[in-house]
């Protein structure tokens, strides 16, 4: 249990530094409003203790931290309050009323990293079979999608693609990506089929026999932008009635997931992905759990 409003004392600290903090940073009425929060269920927590502002030290600090963890409260939220707490006892510090700053030595939380979004194997056939193929633009986004679900490009790596980093002959594209690093990435057959069909029936009406290396120009013959490929997928998402409105990063993630989840190895990923670092794919696995769950069930002795 803690107190429901902060000790007299604590109470004027937290007005003083809060009047501080509008004269010098004119800060929102709600943001200070959050501040004042912060600091008063801090304090309230202190007096529950028979401690106060003034006296609080790391050890009543990370005491606190550790009460907001057993109560199950975001990391984001905790970083927020700790953030708040740092600029009030610096505060105290600059107007002499503290000699010794006690959140120095106090880390931040670290936050979880977000699992990137995903689509199912399903939600991607309905999107592949989205585009109308009646016209050059339906069967360019529909080979733009297949491309990039098969070889799992970035949307700036797809919309700058060139004709001379494809061989169709050995199903690869050279493709130049973060830090201008070439990796070879393979061609699935069914997109490669598309691509095919692409370029023979749908790209010469878009590039209007002009003189382009762009392998997905636009209406205009031009090479796309990224945004404007996001709008055409998010308009195929809605056709596609797909719950989760899908785009370029989206569709790219269902590339690793998918791959795992059929037993590709994590390394091939990060290759086929362009990741410098393992670390940066290994957060694939957590989305991939629930096969290696179900490898270990069937080939383990005590699965």
């Amino acid at each position: 249990m803690t107190a429901e409003h902060p000790s007299p004392r604590d109470s004027e600290l937290i007005e003083q530094y809060i009047d501080a903090l509008w004269l010098e940073k004119g800060l929102s009425k709600n943001t200070l409003s959050s501040y004042r929060r912060d600091l008063s269920i801090y304090a309230c927590w202190l007096n529950s203790r028979k401690g106060f502002l003034l006296e609080s030290g790391r050890t009543d600090l990370l005491s606190y931290l550790n009460w907001r963890v057993r109560q199950r409260m975001k990391a984001s939220s905790t970083s927020r309050l700790l953030s708040c707490l740092r600029g009030f006892f610096r505060y105290l510090l600059r107007e002499g009323v503290l000699s010794e700053d006690p959140t120095l030595q106090v880390e931040s939380p670290k936050r979880g990293r977000p699992l990137p979004k995903s689509l199912t194997e399903a939600e991607v056939e309905a999107l592949l079979q989205a585009p109308e193929l009646d016209d050059a633009l339906g069967f360019r986004d529909r080979a733009m999608l297949e491309m990039l679900y098969s070889s799992g490009l970035r949307v700036s790596e797809l919309v700058g693609l060139q004709l001379s980093q494809i061989n169709l002959r050995q199903g690869v594209i050279r493709v130049v990506g973060k830090g201008d690093k070439e990796r070879l990435v393979p061609l699935g057959d069914e997109a490669a089929d598309w691509l095919v069909r692409y370029l023979k029936d749908a790209r010469p009406a878009l590039i209007h026999d002009a003189e382009s290396e762009v392998v997905f120009p636009s209406r205009r013959g031009q090479q796309m932008t990224r945004q404007t490929f996001w709008h055409r997928i998010k308009r195929h998402g809605l056709t596609a009635g797909v719950e989760q409105l899908p785009s370029p990063h989206v569709l790219r993630h269902a590339f690793a997931t998918h791959l795992l989840n059929h037993g590709a190895d994590l390394r091939v990923v990060q290759l086929l992905l362009g990741h410098s670092d393992l670390s940066t794919t290994q957060i694939y696995t957590h989305i991939a759990r629930h096969r290696l769950q179900s490898l270990h069930k069937q080939h383990h002795p005590r699965g």
